[in-house]
């Protein structure tokens, strides 16, 4: 399934759209069909984003219907180039018109977009991904460990522990899979977590959900590490009691500071799921950053 996102079509009409050429087109996965797309904008120098961040293709369908879907940036800011990766959909038009598309030929497209960014600074990081929500976690981690251009070889992590755990069915629909692990063995803060639903006997790796998985992270980490500790008070005390409340306003007043967060992108069961888990280990929800595309 296409990392897609729903997008008002009347708020689309009023942003002014961009040509994107395919520069180059490769199949990973022939089993999933999901296809890694590169894209150049033409008449633009920089096309500059925050990774994680989405842009939004608009094509004109059989029907002569404007359509408009959103896709996860799966690259970092990278000059004017930025990279999708896209699954076929049996049935669908978007997604089939892109991985269909010839090098050469261009989608109109407009953005970036998006809150589904790194928290600023850099905190210790769980990724976690599933199908093709392993887009926007190959973007953070270009970002974070750069290969190529005027940052190359910096740790933008400045030596953050940053976990990846990744989830999907077989195999062969680890996406990606050669990049994470060259990464993982290159930077010994970067830690990858591949885990498969319906793995054959022949698959010596992790098997269930990514959720199963979170578990020995955090209990590793500590869970949770919070800015003031009255915040746990004002949770656990069983009355509202005037003096319980003085300190719920003085939480407030504060900005809460953690020390590790998780992002999540995939579909909505999972987001939910690694969202429970999380929070059944004591994590507040600004802890927690998703983006569901479905």
């Amino acid at each position: 399934m296409a990392s897609l996102l729903l997008i008002s079509e009347n708020l689309i009409l009023q942003r002014p759209t961009y040509t994107a050429r395919l520069i180059q087109k490769a199949c990973i996965s022939e089993s999933a069909q999901c296809y890694h797309l590169e894209f150049a904008l033409e008449d633009m120098e920089h096309f500059d984003f925050a990774s994680g961040q989405f842009i939004s293709a608009v094509a004109v369908d059989g029907n002569g219907k404007t359509q408009t879907r959103a896709y996860s940036i799966a690259s970092a800011t990278n000059g004017n180039r930025f990279d999708l990766c896209v699954n076929r959909v049996e049935g669908g038009f978007f997604s089939n018109h892109l991985v269909d598309l010839p090098e050469g030929d261009s989608v109109q497209v407009h953005g970036p977009h998006g809150h589904f960014v790194l928290k600023n600074p850099v905190t210790d990081s769980i990724f976690v991904a599933t199908g093709t929500g392993i887009a926007p976690m190959r973007g953070f981690t270009q970002w974070l460990f750069p290969e190529t251009g005027k940052h190359a070889g910096e740790d933008r992590s400045q030596g953050r522990d940053i976990w990846l755990i990744y989830g999907t069915r077989h195999e062969s629909e680890i996406y990606y899979r050669d990049y994470f692990e060259r990464l993982a063995a290159e930077h010994e803060n970067f830690h990858y977590v591949n885990t498969l639903s319906r793995s054959d006997e022949s698959w010596q790796g992790k098997r269930g959900y990514v959720q199963e998985h979170l578990g020995s992270i955090v209990e590793a980490r500590g869970g949770i590490s919070m800015s003031s500790p009255s915040v746990s008070t004002a949770v656990v005390d069983g009355s509202l009691t005037d003096t319980v409340v003085a300190v719920e306003v003085q939480v407030q007043a504060q900005p809460l500071s953690f020390d590790i967060h998780t992002y999540i992108c995939g579909l909505n069961n999972m987001v939910s799921a690694v969202r429970d888990k999380l929070t059944g280990y004591g994590w507040h929800k600004k802890q927690i950053i998703f983006e569901r595309y479905d």
